[in-house]
């Protein structure tokens, strides 16, 4: 008998099959070991990672431009139950964070748990078994009872779109995919995009190149970085007192957590930033006519705030010009502008970002009901219940999922909230006797509209448009509160929120 209110799939007929492992993560980047490293302590050991590459990493594997970094601290930026007191500065290097998150990778042996150099193509739910069939890009397909998306928003890469590319006939990569093997030094180069990758490297090529054309739509809001190198005074003290090092860590989340107050609160509070934003251009740069062209017209926080010391020096160089007129067609060895100059240029570099409201492809997700998850958050937005868990797709959760991005504090703490939650969903189907879960419609509904309220007085809706927004204007990206708000309301599972069958006998099972 079909339990009431129970989605169309829990009357698929009973066929029970073991599956191969219990959980599949999907990425090894901080989300995907997070989740391994906190499984793996509650004795659940039947879990697998899929890497696409053939290192860890994520993000920090695939990003090696030159200058590469975090900007948020190090201390901060690195899993809580793992510390690391040996930063070299308080804004850590790419290569730096890397052999962090293997380091992490072999302390917990989570190597024999992944398998590198396998690609997930396509995800299928299987209302029958109650299992995802997982296929890869090798034809092989695994079944899980459990599907962890690790894959985090930012791993498509945005280039321009009909602006002719496909007609240079020099050379051109995107940031996110530096070639190393091609030499700039002599070279005419120009960069196009100004956001948080070009003012890392911008900087780092500026002195080798010829030529370097930064092609500039909206100049991004830049304050001074407050990096400095760790001292080894510091380094002992943490390693002799742990909690000290924790004292420093929850300084630094504080201080960083506070800044949610202009951000979501009272935007008004922004206008103060934008005045240390215009005294630090007006320290940096001469030039009043490229002062006028750096200076924001927006509302600091609208798009993404950025931090640098040595960017705006950059612009200065006498080879380094702004160009703001636009990219109106890209030729065999130039770049046109809108306002009909032809560049003549050796080489460019994407630094456009990546597509972070619309982080799925199509036919990677299909759920209970046959329904594409891409072509359902293309039509209304990407949405989930906290980010975590889509109504339609049991026993799926996205790590850094739709609208857990953060404009002021760490990700990895909404990481490790996110990791937290779905181990109480897998212990909460598991006491229940039941295979499978999936959030209620109505609370996603409910959920969703009253995020999508909020985000509405945010800084993120002052009026400017981001990669944070949809076409239409929808912010699918950021969380628009307090970190600490997102972890209490996630601490504890509300079992009510889900509804649970069980394979053979698909019967919901009371709720509490």
């Amino acid at each position: 008998m079909k339990p009431v209110n129970a989605p169309a799939y829990f009357d698929a007929p009973a066929t029970p099959v073991s599956p191969d492992v219990e959980t599949l993560i999907i990425g090894t980047g901080f989300a995907g070991l997070c989740m391994a490293i906190q499984l793996q302590k509650a004795g659940r050991h039947s879990f697998m990672l899929l890497e696409k590459a053939e290192e860890v990493g994520g993000t920090w594997r695939e990003n090696t431009y030159p200058g590469c970094a975090c900007d948020v601290p190090s201390h901060l930026y690195s899993f809580s139950f793992e510390p690391n007191p040996d930063w070299s500065r308080m804004y850590s290097p790419q290569p730096e964070i890397q052999r962090y998150i293997r380091h992490c990778t072999e302390k917990y042996g989570l190597r024999p748990y992944i398998r590198f150099n396998t690609e997930m193509k396509r995800c299928e739910f299987d209302s029958a078994s109650a299992l995802w069939h997982v296929h890869t890009g090798s034809g092989e397909v695994i079944t899980a009872r459990y599907l962890v998306s690790g894959m985090g928003p930012l791993h498509k890469p945005v280039y321009p779109k009909g602006a002719g590319l496909e007609t240079f006939e020099g050379k051109s990569f995107h940031s996110a995919h530096w070639d190393h093997d091609y030499e700039l030094t002599g070279k005419r180069v120009a960069v196009i995009g100004t956001g948080a990758s070009a003012i890392q490297f911008v900087p780092q090529i500026a002195g080798k190149v010829e030529e370097l054309h930064l092609f500039q739509r909206t100049p991004p809001w830049v304050l001074p970085k407050a990096d400095r190198d760790m001292k080894p005074w510091e380094k002992k003290l943490f390693k002799a007192l742990p909690f000290l090092q924790r004292l420093f860590r929850s300084q630094i989340y504080l201080r960083m957590e506070s800044r949610a107050l202009g951000f979501t609160v009272n935007p008004k509070l922004m206008n103060k930033i934008a005045e240390m934003g215009r005294k630090y251009i007006a320290s940096q740069i001469d030039d009043p006519a490229l002062r006028e062209k750096l200076t924001p017209d927006y509302m600091p926080g609208c798009k993404r705030l950025l931090i640098s010391n040595d960017y705006y020096a950059a612009l200065n160089r006498a080879n380094v010009t702004v160009e703001t007129d636009g990219v109106a067609e890209i030729r065999a060895h130039s770049i046109l502008t809108k306002d009909g100059r032809e560049i003549e240029v050796d080489a460019i570099i994407f630094g456009t970002g990546f597509e972070a409201a619309d982080p799925i492809n199509p036919g990677q997700f299909i759920g209970a009901a046959g329904e594409d998850l891409h072509a359902h958050w293309e039509k209304d937005g990407a949405q989930a219940y906290y980010g975590i868990s889509v109504s339609g797709y049991p026993n799926l959760f996205f790590l850094s999922g739709p609208n857990t991005g953060l404009g002021h504090n760490s990700i990895i703490f909404m990481i490790e909230a996110q990791v937290n939650y779905i181990l109480q969903c897998l212990d909460e189907t598991q006491k229940r006797g039941a295979d499978m879960l999936d959030v209620r419609q109505n609370v996603q509904d409910t959920f969703n509209e009253k995020l999508q309220k909020e985000i509405k007085t945010t800084v993120w809706s002052s009026g400017c448009t981001s990669w944070y927004q949809r076409e239409d204007g929808k912010n699918t990206t950021l969380w628009p509160s307090f970190t600490m708000r997102y972890w209490h309301e996630t601490r504890r599972l509300h079992a009510n929120d889900y509804a649970f069958g069980k394979v053979p006998e698909k019967v919901m099972l009371a709720a509490d």
